[in-house]
């Protein structure tokens, strides 16, 4: 069995998923909007120039923020707000990271303050941000404590591409970067839209594995699942949400591909030797492909790179040089 998009690299975002799966998974992810598998046009709005400030905007909690001045001192407490504010080009106004945070590699000389579950309260307080960026779920309880330190606090946790598009749009706006975040979510459209072109062919049945034991996957409403349609897939599971699945149901659904992520969610074991799996088509035809959990599973620009991914697990000649 050969896998070709095998990474030892890992994503420290959730790695103790069985513990985590009815908190971090089902609660903060579960929470997602359905989407469409066309790649949509990002509605940019009124651009907001360097010195804009006061803005208000609607986080992804549903909260109404307002940013006084253009932050200086930022801590982001997920990776995926670590990448989005990089690459909107603020990274020398991140202050402060989780220790789940490890891209772009420039975050690792910058302070740690503590994990994505349990931040550090008392090392945020120190570095005296002006603007927290959190997530929602697990991160949503500490949202009043931040506040407390007169930080403004804005949470960012998209669950489709079309969400993480305007989530995007959201900080740039929030950190002043509005030209930037609009030039980047053109840019991945670009990208999104010629590997869509690559694989016009019929899509192609597969299965997403994010979780091991117990065996968890996803379904519509989701951004894993936006990226499946975007990549010329078609997700054999119907349900939405992060969904609990037997191997009984995964027989039953017989995909073409089988896909798992390794890094966060899961570790997968040797896939092809577990009971009940031996006569899936994935299985025979030697289609089992792992694929690499910071790009799939991070809501953030790299997301193309996952899509990509994805797309030459399914669909190899269109991509074959």
């Amino acid at each position: 069995m050969h896998h070709p998009f095998h990474t030892t690299r890992t994503t420290r975002r959730g790695r103790a998923l069985p513990a985590l799966l009815a908190t971090a998974l089902l609660a903060t992810i579960a929470l997602g909007t359905l989407s469409g598998c066309s790649t949509p046009e990002v509605e940019t709005g009124t651009q907001v120039a360097a010195a804009a400030f006061p803005v208000t905007v609607t986080d992804d909690a549903g909260r109404e923020v307002t940013i006084a001045a253009k932050p200086e001192r930022i801590v982001s407490l997920a990776p995926a707000n670590t990448e989005i504010v990089a690459e909107l080009g603020a990274l020398d106004r991140l202050v402060g990271v989780t220790t789940y945070c490890d891209y772009p590699p420039e975050v690792a000389d910058i302070e740690k303050v503590g994990d994505f579950v349990g931040p550090n309260l008392e090392a945020i307080a120190a570095l005296d941000p002006d603007l927290v960026l959190v997530t929602t779920g697990v991160q949503a309880e500490v949202i009043e404590q931040l506040e407390a330190l007169g930080a403004s606090v804005v949470a960012i946790d998209p669950q489709t591409l079309d969400a993480l598009y305007a989530s995007i749009g959201t900080v740039g706006d929030t950190i002043g970067e509005r030209e930037a975040a609009d030039d980047l979510v053109e840019s991945m459209q670009i990208q999104i839209e010629d590997i869509a072109e690559r694989v016009e062919a019929a899509p192609v049945t597969c299965f997403l594995e994010i979780a091991q034991d117990p065996l968890f996957t996803v379904g519509s409403g989701t951004l894993l699942n936006d990226l499946i349609e975007h990549a010329g897939g078609e997700n054999v599971v119907i349900e939405e949400g992060y969904v609990a699945y037997s191997v009984e149901q995964l027989v039953a659904a017989d995909p073409d591909v089988y896909l798992a992520t390794l890094g966060s969610m899961s570790a997968p074991s040797d896939i092809t030797g577990r009971p009940g799996y031996t006569n899936l088509s994935a299985v025979v035809n030697e289609r089992v492909y792992l694929l690499d959990d910071n790009l799939v599973s991070r809501p953030g620009p790299r997301v193309v790179e996952g899509i990509r991914q994805i797309a030459v697990a399914l669909h190899p000649d269109a991509f074959a040089e």
